[in-house]
């Protein structure tokens, strides 16, 4: 028996921000990670400088045992080493091997980014906030070979409000994560916590973002548009071409109306930029041009008023 997550030895593997945020408040309250796996540094921005996860910073902040495969599927064999009761995982981006799920005494939990079974995969959050989702939420899963197919330990709701983007999102999910952990770990580690199985008639899948998916269409309605936009900010950015370049829409508000314009117009109303849309206008807040610093509609209208009458496609 364990008498507090101080005592199990736990191997935390996760790589983006929301990851990261909840390693940092599981070592702040004392849970015992033995060792952290991330992904491998990525390059970034024009001059692709190699930059370490979020979640690296936070291990080498704590100075934790790191480990960075290129593939855990063929680069596992340390992982004995380090005798773990659990391994926790929170969008950690591989697919995770047989030989490492099998490694810990009590197993592999997964924090995964939705209420399963719907929107198991790549990208839950996201596709929560563009499919036009209310409600969205976290699960204490089991790792099974089969993706995100395990039994499911606990869950936590989170209403997706009307402001709410991917960043904002994110940073809901990771806290209800971690009140997860908190909640429930210690209970599943002494076996006092019954797994349930997951519908397989109530699955649904959310897809991987692909580049091609970040330019938005501007033949489609207001609000799928708005959702769109809002799945995909801050990162990567849905963007329209104005004039052969991306032009990045990162907040937006529909109005909904009759048009009076070609759709993918851009225009002036009462000092407010506006895009022309097939039922209505979207009122553009915050948005970049390729090469461009970001700034609100406003700035946008006073230094490129020739913009206006530009279609966007």
């Amino acid at each position: 028996m364990f008498k507090s997550l101080k005592e199990a030895k736990i191997v935390y593997m996760g790589t983006p921000l929301l990851s990261a945020k909840t390693l940092r408040s599981l070592l702040e309250n004392g849970v015992n990670i033995v060792a952290v796996v991330t992904n491998e540094d990525k390059p970034k921005g024009r001059k692709g400088i190699l930059t370490p996860s979020p979640v690296k910073e936070v291990a080498l902040e704590y100075g934790l045992p790191l480990y960075q495969p290129h593939r855990i599927k063929e680069d596992n064999a340390w992982l004995k080493s380090l005798d773990a009761d659990l391994i926790l995982t929170f969008a950690y981006g591989q697919i995770v091997p047989e030989e490492v799920l099998n490694a810990p005494k009590y197993g592999c939990l997964n924090l995964h980014g939705s209420l399963l079974p719907k929107y198991r995969g790549a990208a839950p959050i996201q596709r929560a906030i563009i499919d036009g989702e209310q409600v969205t939420g976290v699960t204490l899963m089991e790792m099974v070979k089969k993706m995100d197919a395990g039994k499911m330990y606990a869950k936590k709701e989170i209403v997706i409000e009307e402001n709410d983007n991917y960043t904002t999102l994110q940073d809901k999910i990771s806290e209800a994560g971690t009140s997860l952990v908190f909640d429930y770990l210690l209970t599943y580690l002494n076996g006092e916590l019954p797994g349930i199985e997951q519908d397989e008639n109530l699955v649904t899948f959310a897809k991987k973002i692909e580049p091609e998916d970040e330019h938005l269409s501007i033949s489609e309605k207001g609000e799928i548009l708005s959702n769109a936009i809002r799945g995909l900010s801050e990162e990567p950015g849905g963007y329209f071409f104005l004039n052969g370049e991306k032009l990045k829409i990162y907040s937006a508000k529909f109005v909904k109306e009759e048009p009076k314009l070609e759709v993918g117009t851009i225009f002036e109303e009462a000092k407010k930029l506006y895009i022309q849309l097939v039922d209505g206008k979207l009122e553009v807040l915050s948005l970049q041009m390729a090469g461009k610093k970001r700034m609100d509609g406003k700035s946008f209208l006073n230094g490129a008023r020739a913009v206006l009458g530009a279609k966007l496609s």
